[in-house]
């Protein structure tokens, strides 16, 4: 069933749709039940202001809190009750690989964004994609999305991640530092806030390549204004992946 957002409800007192509605605490236990299914979460905050809220603020957390436990504890044990940009936008990047169709970002290739089932997001990965000098911030970076087979681009990798506290990083005061410009039509897939470009920026260490198992002058990746991270990679062949591992 498609349901159209309206905009025009905000669920005050005198508002039509309260009559018999349900409290934001059996909301709570039912999608509890549900084990937080975000494709129903997202059809709920299609339906008004007043759902599209609690989803918001509710829902997204404790499906964020559910699938990845360890990384919203750290995300969260600065004392903040939020994340940067907001829990949505978050549960987004868990579970959807951006991709590239429209044309702004990554203009190799063109691969429409999608679903993914599970990924594994690391802490110890995301140093990999730190200047030596940043290294005390702390980053999740997925496991490269694989799509392979891409004609002349051979095959390719998606990865994204998300930092902690990016206000206070070092990775975004050398961005501003070197007035790093953000790129003047792409957005977030997940926020929808401005990009930095890390490569513009000469911010990308050999280290993150050999993580992912991809050639070093092919991998880019951009930063927005709220810490979510996504990139493209060309991958090496196997043999070559695990010789680079090595190496590392």
């Amino acid at each position: 069933m498609i349901l159209t957002k309206q905009y025009r409800c905000i669920h005050s007192s005198s508002c039509q749709c309260t009559k018999g509605h349900l409290s934001e605490d059996v909301i709570f236990l039912v999608f509890q039940q549900l084990n937080w299914n975000p494709k129903l979460i997202a059809t709920l905050s299609c339906v008004c202001k007043w759902f599209d809220d609690l989803a918001k603020r509710v829902l997204w957390k404790e499906f964020c809190k559910t699938r990845a436990p360890k990384m919203m504890l750290d995300l969260q044990s600065s004392g903040s009750h939020s994340v940067d940009g907001n829990w949505r936008a978050l549960g987004k990047l868990l579970i959807y690989c951006s991709g590239c169709s429209g044309g702004h970002l990554f203009n190799s290739v063109q691969i429409p964004g999608h679903f993914v089932y599970r990924t594994r997001f690391s802490r110890t990965s995301g140093k990999s994609f730190l200047l030596p000098q940043c290294r005390t911030d702390i980053l999740y970076v997925s496991d490269p999305c694989e799509h392979l087979d891409q004609g002349d681009e051979g095959d390719v990798g998606f990865f994204r991640g998300v930092f902690k506290s990016f206000l206070v990083s070092k990775v975004r005061k050398m961005l501003i530092d070197r007035a790093a410009k953000l790129h003047p039509t792409a957005v977030c897939p997940y926020c929808k806030a401005k990009l930095w470009d890390m490569l513009q920026a000469k911010m990308i260490p050999q280290s993150a390549s050999c993580r992912l198992g991809a050639y070093e002058d092919c991998i880019e990746y951009y930063v927005c204004l709220n810490g979510h991270m996504l990139g493209i990679c060309t991958l090496l062949p196997l043999s070559d992946s695990e010789e680079a591992s090595e190496s590392e």
